[in-house]
Parts: structure tokens; sequence; C-alpha cells
């Protein structure tokens, strides 16, 4: 299937059924391009539309959209006090569960909405019982179930900031991102299942408390085995009180990944979150009371504040806690009656290398994928193994913004290997090393005018200078995200992967996506890693590193047939200098390739350095590039 085919449009009457389409008609626009182009050439008007649109709830109203507009620093309604949870319970959808959730301990179940309110009452007034006050910290180690969202809506109503963490960190990265912060409250759980097997997780939490001298108190969830004083802390009864917070008062703090050096602490605030969830799930994802939105993730990842934001839809969230082997997954979308199937590129390919076959899933309409760029052959296999009628939106964006700045967009058809639209407010350009903006060609994917959502700040970063360096070097005052992108003239887009880890051959880059797909369409192939090295000496050296089919041997005619492929599908000038066999590829918890690290340890950068293995998936998979360095002198072509 090439590149660019229609693979799905939506019907009138469907696109009418829209929120985007009623929106668009009341603001006087006939085509989405009409209305993107207005939402960021006109910011001041359409951030305050939305807020309009929405009816946005504040105790103190705003002077003006934009008080300052440049970045990094735009101060967006300065003046205005609202608070995050209160505008979740605003949408409570009357004999609609809140929550739809399973795990690998718990049969599925629903939790309505009155006792999703009840649930974060108690933990609210326990947490002030134990001192926390607005602007005070609380950090949480737990699985993706509905205690770790009530106990989010708790401290935004309080005006605490949260933080969390999944179980399956390693103690070394959680103290990594939480120390930073020196939260007063920790919030755990005694331990999980995953994969059919129990996990304690005491010596980890003992382990958290003595590294972390700022917490006063711990309080553990009994979700593995009965021992925990969640239950005793927890018990008050009253109703739950919304404190007032400045627009830019902090939600939470996201992480960035950690491969290199300490992760960065990246704060967002209530009343920008809140915007940009609302149109996000309300106009991007057309999510309404009647949906059931399902994201695959944990309470590391960003995907999961991004799910709890569809509560502010009105929607049912489903949490799903376990081990994501495609079968399972599948069946579960089906059991809990999915409408939004969210998950990543990486599981859609396991799908595709498994055989998987999904069970008749009547109630999905849509399926969004994030994570990495989906390839075509990911788009082909879920309209032919998922559903032929239903809408397939890929997109790009990150825990810097905790939101898509490129996806979906239910009015526009699918075409094999793009996403969809440029999100509304977000003025993504590709440019080149000039500044110069591209059409149907790669170029860095930036952001040109600022977005509410954007980074308050850096935790521990005073004068900002970790904030500018990270996003603002290369184009003063223009964000600069690290990925390559292509803007098709239909105004879609292409993600190329990440630009620093982008192969730039003799003056003709190509994106690792691209080699990916290439080289995994291969049968034997099950996964693959490719880098390009710079020696001390000068000397480029491009090897590839696959992971074969049990049976399977990396022979010279499979090598063979390797290059052939990377050469019909990629480019002559991409085909490695050397192909070889691993037994599998490191990632990170949230399913990403460490192409960068990996480039760098065979550059002799120190591994305990280049990668923290805290917060690796499979951190004994570095073995093999750790020997392999050791090995090189001075590879050559």
């Amino acid at each position: 299937m090439p590149e660019g085919q229609l693979l799905w449009e939506p019907s009138a009457e469907a696109v009418e059924r829209t929120e985007m389409a009623r929106y668009m008609r009341a603001r006087g626009f006939e085509s989405y391009d009409e209305l993107w182009r207005w939402s960021v050439e006109d910011l001041e008007a359409f951030w305050g539309s939305l807020w309009e649109y929405f009816e946005v709830r504040a105790s103190r109203p705003y002077g003006k959209v934009l008080g300052r507009r440049e970045m990094p620093g735009a101060e967006w309604f300065p003046g205005a006090e609202l608070n995050y949870a209160e505008h979740v319970f605003r949408t409570a959808a009357e004999g609609r569960p809140a929550i739809v959730h399973a795990s690998e301990l718990r049969g599925l179940s629903e939790m309505g909405w009155d006792e999703l309110r009840g649930q974060a009452a108690r933990i609210a007034a326990g947490l002030r019982a134990l001192g926390v006050e607005r602007g005070d910290r609380v950090v949480a180690y737990m699985p993706n179930i509905p205690e770790a969202v009530a106990a989010l809506l708790a401290c935004a109503s309080i005006g605490a900031i949260w933080s969390s963490a999944s179980p399956e960190f390693g103690a070394p990265a959680v103290i990594d991102r939480f120390k930073q912060i020196e939260p007063k409250v920790l919030l755990a759980v005694d331990g999980y299942r995953y994969g059919g097997k129990d996990f304690d997780r005491h010596d980890r939490v003992h382990a958290l408390e003595r590294a972390m001298p700022s917490l006063e108190r711990t309080v553990i969830l009994p979700y593995l085995e009965d021992e925990g004083d969640w239950h005793e802390a927890f018990a008050g009864d009253g109703e739950l009180e919304f404190e007032p917070v400045p627009f830019d008062h902090p939600l939470w703090v996201l992480y960035s990944s950690g491969t290199t050096g300490l992760p960065k602490a990246i704060v967002q605030g209530q009343g920008g979150i809140l915007l940009e969830h609302l149109k996000q799930s309300r106009l991007h994802l057309d999510l309404t009371p009647d949906d059931r939105f399902f994201w695959f993730t944990t309470t590391g990842w960003m995907m999961w504040n991004f799910l709890v934001g569809g509560l502010l839809a009105g929607s049912t969230i489903v949490l799903y806690d376990g081990q994501a082997d495609p079968d399972r997954l599948w069946s579960f979308a089906a059991e809990a009656r999915v409408t939004c199937f969210g998950t990543s590129a990486g599981f859609i390919g396991a799908c595709m290398k498994a055989g998987a076959e999904p069970p008749e899933l009547p109630a999905i309409r849509s399926v969004g994928s994030t994570g990495s760029p989906l390839p075509v052959e990911g788009f082909e296999w879920v309209y032919e193994h998922v559903k032929p009628d239903l809408w397939l939106f890929s997109t790009s964006g990150g825990t810097d913004l905790c939101t898509a700045f490129v996806g979906g967009c239910p009015l526009l058809p699918v075409y094999a290997g793009e996403l969809q639209a440029r999100c509304l407010g977000a003025r993504v350009e590709a440019w080149d090393e000039e500044g110069r903006a591209l059409v149907e060609e790669v170029g860095e994917l930036v952001i040109v005018e600022p977005m509410p959502s954007m980074p308050l700040f850096f935790w521990n970063d005073p004068d900002g200078e970790r904030y500018r360096s990270s996003y603002f070097d290369m184009y003063p005052g223009v964000w600069r995200h690290g990925d390559w992108i292509k803007i098709t003239g239909r105004g879609g887009a292409v993600i190329y992967g990440r630009s620093d880890s982008t192969i730039n051959r003799q003056g003709v880059r190509m994106g690792t996506s691209e080699i990916y797909s290439a080289v995994e369409a291969l049968p034997e192939v099950l996964d693959s890693l490719v880098v390009d090295v710079q020696r001390a000496d000068g000397a480029a050296w491009m090897p590839l590193f696959v992971v074969l089919r049990e049976g399977d041997q990396l022979d010279d005619q499979l090598r063979s047939r390797i290059a052939r492929q990377i050469r019909e599908h990629c480019s002559p000038r991409h085909v490695p200098d050397e192909v070889l066999q691993l037994e599998e590829v490191p990632r990170t918890l949230s399913g990403k390739k460490l192409e960068v690290p990996v480039k760098k340890i065979l550059m002799g950068a120190d591994p305990a350095r280049a990668a923290s293995r805290d917060s690796l998936a499979n951190p004994d998979s570095l073995d093999f590039f750790s020997e392999l360095a050791g090995r090189i002198v001075s590879p050559t072509r």
C-alpha cells in the first residue's frame, strides 16, 4: 500500500454530528483548514472563543487572553482563577460510569461519578489532615487504577501539585524524578501483579522514603495484599471543595524519559491543561458522554494524564493495569465496550507480528496511535483486521505539552501513513536549518506560536536556562521539538522520528522509522535498531541490529535481502555497513527505542551516563552494546 492512499473518510452525516463541526460553523468557517489558520493567526480570538464555547467557570475573570506572547514566558489569561477538578465534575453524566477498569488483580468493574467524587473528597480531606496545602507536592507510586485518578483530582481540588510514577519503575528512577520536587506526601501500593507474577513493593517504598527527606507521610494502598493504611487515612466524609487557583498555578509535574542525565521536571498549569484537554477531548477526539475512552498506558507516561482529561468531555474513561499482549487487550476492549481505543505504534506492530485477530468490536468507532510513527503497514493492518469502517488517527505530541499537536480531526479523511492535521491552536511547521518553512519536504518540527499547556517552567531551573536550551537554542523564540516532520500539500503531516537520531548519509536525510518499516516488513525480522556512529577518526559507521524470529539465522542470504529491502524502500545510501543480530532492542518503559543512548555508547560514552537503566523496560539489553563498544577500534565502511 503506498503512502498517502485514501483509507477512510467520514460521511456528511457523521461530520455534522461532530462537535468540531458545530464549533467550526459557530465561528463562521466552512473548512477545517480555514479554522486552523484562524486559530494560529489570531491566538487571542481563538483561545478566548474556547473559554466561551466550553463555558469555563472562573471565580475571578481574566483581564485579557494573552498578557505576554513571547516564547518562553507567554502569559495566558492573567487574573483568572479556576480549578481543574471542578470542571471534571461539572461534566458528570447521569446514569453512566465515570470509570470502567480491570487489572490482573481485579475483574472488570465500573465506578460511578458519585463514587469517584466521594473518593476524591475523602482523599482531599485526608491530605488536608496530613498538612497538605496549596502548592505542596503529592507523589504517587501507583498503577493505572481508579484510586490514582481520584487522588489526582483530590490534589487538584486543593491546589496541591501531583506527580506520579508506575510501580514498575525502579527505585533510582523514581527517586531521580520525585526527589527534585521535594514532596510532602507519598501515595503508594504494597505491590502489583503483571504477567501473572506478583511484585512486592515494600522495599522500594522504603527506599523512596529514605531518599526523600521532605516526606512527612506515606500512605499505602493494600492492592496486592491486605497491608496498608489507605482506608484509615482517607476515611473522612464531606463534600469535595474546590480551591480557586490562578490560571498558571501548577497542576502536575511530568518528566522527560530520563534516558540521559537527570529527568527534566516539567511543570504544567491548571488552566493551560484544562483548556488544552477540553479542546482535544471534545473537538479533536470527538468524545461525548456516550463514549468509553481507553488508552493503554501507565501512570508514568503523559498519556495517563491525557486519558484522565477524557473526563472533561463527560466520557467514561477505561483503565487497564496489566500485561498488554494483543489477544488480551483486544478482548478487554470488547468486554469493556470501548468506543475509542488508544494504543501505540509498537502495539500495533506487535499485533502484526503475532498474527493477532481481534474479536468482533461493535462498539469501537475510533483507534488512536501514538508513541512513535505509525507506518503505512500499521494503517493497513488496522483497517483489515480491526474494523473496515472506523476512524484511525495517528498522533504526535509529547510530555512537554501533555497533548498532541499533530493528530486526529473527525472532519477529515484518513490517508495511509499520514497524521490527519495540525491541531487547532498549534502552529506546527517544518523548518529547514535557516528557519524557512517547508511544504512536502522534511524539516525540523517547530511550534511558531505559544500554546497554553507549554511548560510553565522546569523544577529547580530558577533562571530558566535548562528550559530555554531544551527547546529554543536552535531557533530563538520558536519551539524546536526534536522531530522530523513533513507537512503535506493537503495539510496533513508525516513524522519521521527524532531529528537527533535521523540518519544523514551523504547529505540525504532519512528518519529511522522509514528504515524500520522496510526491515521489519521481512517475516524473519521481529524488531530492529539502526544508528549512525561518527568515530573519533572521522569514519562513519552505520550498523543495523535485528531481532529475528526463533529458528531464523542471520546468514548472508538474509543480510542481502535486508540490504535490498532498504535499498528499494528507503535509499541506497542508507544500506547499513553491517547487520548484527541481538536478542532484544533496548526500550524505555513507554516503549521507545533507545537510538541516541545506543549511539553514544558505541561512540565511547560511559553506558551508565548514556542511559538510566532504571528507566528502561529491559536494562540488560544494553550489555550487548557495551561489549560491542569495547571491541570496536575504528570501524570503517
